[in-house]
């Protein structure tokens, strides 16, 4: 299959042959489009598992989308993110939808996050996200890495993950400097990397050490490319805002916090002890306040 790339064959095929699809071949479908990163890692038997068909339910829904297998599908997701949109290009786009009706940039806003919600919501999604957590749980101490706009993302889980009695690092910077972050890495340790689109180096190198260390990894990804995905022990899909549109991290951001209180809950004894050590910190603080050291 010939395609342009970034041009999104799978999304336009859906438009156009998804109301005549059956029920579950349209369920199929629709688990497809809305967690592309972990059908590049998926076979035909996760896939039915995850959306609670057969197999051949899996392929009948592909090859009624026109393709003629699971592995040319594949083709055509990676085709679609190989050129992802500038961040130029996506809120152009944005606000061509929008025009200048400030009313409608909110309900714009509003509607894409109910609509990656509402996919946070299946089954499917929330066995992903218990998966993670048993992923991690297990970990002596939990790095979680992303740069540029997620590098305030990760820096605030990690910070989320401390309060709740887990160890925890980020890994949030680019180049050289990444490698100082690294250093500290050891066996024992899980990884959650928040990554998008093509594997830039910094992504690329993360999954390299996670592999030689032998570190648990969880990919929080809309889209990836396969050949990093097929690794992560887990790929917990979590959408941002419509195709080629600015990115909303809402749902990434639930995603990690239902992550993050699930690790609580299985540790419920070290997050409540954890939290009254920080309460009392904080007592000490107020008392001092005022006061030169």
């Amino acid at each position: 299959m010939s395609t342009e790339p970034g041009m999104d064959v799978f999304k336009t095929r859906l438009a156009t042959l998804g109301p005549s699809l059956a029920p579950a071949s349209r369920r199929v479908a629709r688990f497809i489009d809305q967690n592309r990163a972990a059908v590049l890692a998926s076979s035909a038997m996760e896939l039915a598992a995850k959306t609670q068909t057969s197999d051949a339910t899996v392929i009948r829904a592909v090859q009624a989308l026109g393709f003629t297998g699971l592995g040319e599908l594949k083709q055509a997701l990676v085709g679609a993110i190989e050129r992802p949109a500038t961040p130029a290009q996506a809120m152009r786009r944005t606000l061509d939808d929008v025009g200048e009706d400030t009313s409608r940039a909110i309900t714009l806003v509003l509607e894409a996050h109910a609509e990656a919600f509402e996919a946070a919501r299946t089954p499917a999604s929330q066995a992903v996200i218990a998966e993670a957590i048993g992923v991690l749980h297990p970990a002596e101490r939990i790095f979680v890495f992303g740069i540029g706009p997620s590098a305030a993302l990760a820096t605030y889980v990690a910070l989320l993950l401390a309060r709740s009695g887990r160890r925890s690092g980020v890994l949030n910077v680019t180049g050289g400097m990444l490698a100082d972050q690294m250093l500290d890495l050891r066996a024992g340790d899980a990884l959650i990397v928040l990554a998008y689109g093509r594997a830039y180096r910094e992504v690329s190198a993360v999954f390299a050490v996670s592999r030689r260390l032998g570190l648990p990894l969880v990919l929080v990804t809309d889209s990836l490319e396969r050949k990093l995905a097929r690794f992560a022990n887990v790929v917990l899909p979590a959408r941002r805002g419509r195709a080629e549109r600015v990115a909303l991290h809402g749902v990434t951001l639930v995603c990690l916090e239902a992550v993050i209180l699930g690790l609580a809950a299985a540790h419920r004894k070290a997050a409540i002890a954890t939290l009254e050590q920080l309460d009392g910190l904080r007592a000490e603080v107020v008392a001092h306040w005022g006061e030169t050291l």
